[in-house]
């Protein structure tokens, strides 16, 4: 049993479905209120009027957008990174030999010597020329063998060791990179910085060797890992010259043939 009211509504909706089921002309608005149908056929043509210039607006948005893209990867290649070139063999043979036998290992140890024959360290090496001399040899011995571990195992691990100036402005980043790079390398072609085990291990095989070598017997590794601290802080202050001492081709140093340390070569303003 039906209810008032619900035959007469549904009645629309059937003819509807009737003639969409036989593809006759579409008059199912018959039994509903014209101003209803009226602003019922509004409102849809309305609605599928925005949705059209919608999508077309979104496809266009969207084409423009992957035609931009396209331009971007084919006119304009991703820049290469020159601000990096690995060392030739050349360059590290040169650098060895600067960093083992040139002036500034040469004027360090003597200044370090200096400093053991006023505090008489050893005691057992006197004082005079003679202890001097000792003082002297031990402490340029224990840097080459120190430049040597450098060298030897920057070369079996493929690392770079030469210090790079900062690229960076501001005296507090200038100096950070300089205590930085005293444990830190360069890998790959790209110049990658990494942890460097060489730049760790070189202090304290130089101080071990002197310990165990000619030192008298009386020190042990206690004192070798004091001295490799001591080696380790000079090779900060090193580099910390190396950052804020001009070396380039006009400097004094060039001048005098002495700016060729450790240190990379002056890349030149483009870089």
């Amino acid at each position: 049993m039906t209810q008032p009211g619900t035959a007469n509504n549904s009645k629309p909706i059937q003819v509807c479905m009737e003639h969409v089921a036989s593809e006759r002309p579409l008059r199912c608005v018959h039994g509903l209120p014209k101003g209803i149908t009226h602003r019922f056929i509004h409102l849809l043509s309305l609605v599928l009027a925005t949705a059209t210039l919608s999508l077309s607006g979104y496809s266009q948005v969207i084409s423009h957008s992957e035609e931009s893209s396209l331009r971007a990867t084919s006119s304009t290649p991703r820049p290469l990174d020159t601000t990096y070139a690995q060392p030739t063999r050349r360059v590290l043979a040169t650098n060895y030999v600067f960093d083992t036998f040139g002036p500034y290992p040469v004027a360090t140890a003597a200044l370090e010597a200096g400093w053991h024959q006023v505090t008489n360290s050893p005691p057992e090496w006197h004082q005079g020329v003679e202890g001097y001399s000792k003082r002297l040899g031990s402490d340029f011995g224990t840097s080459v063998v120190g430049t040597t571990t450098r060298y030897v195992l920057a070369g079996a691990l493929k690392e770079d060791t030469m210090y790079y100036r900062c690229e960076c402005r501001g005296a507090f980043p200038r100096l950070s990179h300089a205590l930085l790079s005293t444990l830190t390398g360069r890998r790959g072609d790209d110049g990658h910085r990494v942890f460097s085990l060489p730049a760790l291990v070189s202090p304290y095989a130089g101080s071990m060797t002197a310990v165990y070598g000619w030192y008298p017997d009386r020190f042990n590794a206690k004192d070798a890992f004091r001295m490799g601290n001591y080696s380790l802080l000079l090779s900060a202050g090193g580099n910390v010259s190396l950052e804020f001492l001009y070396s380039g081709p006009h400097s004094l140093l060039s001048r005098m043939h002495l700016n060729n340390s450790h240190g990379a070569l002056d890349p030149g303003p483009n870089h």
